[in-house]
């Protein structure tokens, strides 16, 4: 009689014998002799870029800064992963409209560091991708309101997004300079150039978010331009993949969204997930504005 060995892994039993195999696949395998899971120190590049612009990490300050949001973002292998797969979803839209834009390509990194690519909302009131505040998508041409926001509106915020890089280019001369405006304000930033009588982001003291903040967006390029080289294994087939939608264009009210829906042959929650601007079951529109309103084909 073969010598049997119970296991249980989540409430399954297994009896192993001596001819049983099996092949464990799990996020932390290895084919190193100890396969116990093992952190890494990780090699910092020597320099790197960002939009074309040059940084050096030959201060020990800077390398340090680089270093942490490497090992913060290589090790937080979940959020990663996702972010990944999100990526594939959204970048070809973001990127098409940051060419239009005459925007650099990088800053798709940004909206995902602002947002992790999704539609959230923070404490202070930013919404969306770019995470724009409610003034701010005001003056800048966007409808804001209880009924529509149009910060959730993908292309329309980008646009948006693109308007305030610009600016904050022409005003303070470098695209780093400009990404850290984003998230500190123009205001703030040069005033910070001017107190402490330098001109380049790296050179500048700031508090630990705007400090953070470029780093950050260097570190999450690096990932997902080397992912293999942290660490991250996928197919194709496990990424994220944008849906066909269909536009339908309206200038009226739109009294049940539900009902809506039901016309186009989808149901409300597929229309609210590529319409998430429509904030509420019906669509007021007591101006005739135009509206498009994305229809996912099915089946695609």
């Amino acid at each position: 009689m073969k010598k049997s060995t119970w296991i249980t892994v989540v409430g399954v039993v297994f009896i192993l014998t001596a001819s049983t195999t099996i092949n464990w696949r799990s996020a932390f395998s290895t084919n190193e002799p100890d396969p116990s899971y093992k952190v890494y120190a990780l090699e910092v590049p020597q320099k790197i870029e960002f939009a074309g612009e040059v940084m050096e990490l030959k201060r020990p300050d800077l390398k340090e800064r680089l270093d942490r949001e490497l090992l913060v973002n290589t090790y937080w292998q979940s959020n990663m992963m996702l972010l990944i797969k999100r990526a594939n979803k959204y970048f070809p839209t973001i990127e098409r409209i940051l060419e239009a834009e005459g925007i650099p390509e990088d800053f798709k990194y940004l909206a995902v560091i602002e947002s992790g690519l999704s539609n959230v909302r923070s404490p202070k009131g930013a919404s969306g991708f770019w995470q724009i505040m409610r003034t701010t998508g005001r003056e800048m041409g966007l409808e804001v309101n209880n009924n529509v926001d149009e910060r959730y509106h993908l292309e329309l915020a980008t646009r948006v997004a693109c308007r305030y890089l610009k600016k904050a280019k022409e005003k303070l001369g470098s695209w780093t300079l400009a990404a850290a405006a984003y998230n500190r304000g123009m205001t703030g930033i040069r005033k910070k150039l001017a107190t402490q009588e330098v001109d380049s982001y790296y050179d500048l003291y700031l508090g630990s978010e705007t400090s953070r903040y470029i780093f950050r967006i260097l570190a999450i390029k690096e990932i997902m331009k080397e992912p293999r080289r942290y660490g991250f294994v996928y197919t194709p087939q496990d990424l994220y993949q944008p849906q066909t939608i269909r536009t339908v264009g309206l200038d009226t009210a739109i009294t049940n969204i539900s009902r809506f829906a039901q016309q186009m042959k989808i149901d409300y929650n597929q229309l609210k997930l590529h319409n998430p601007w429509l904030m509420q079951n019906h669509l007021n529109n007591k101006s005739r504005k135009y509206y498009e309103i994305a229809i996912p084909i099915a089946g695609e």
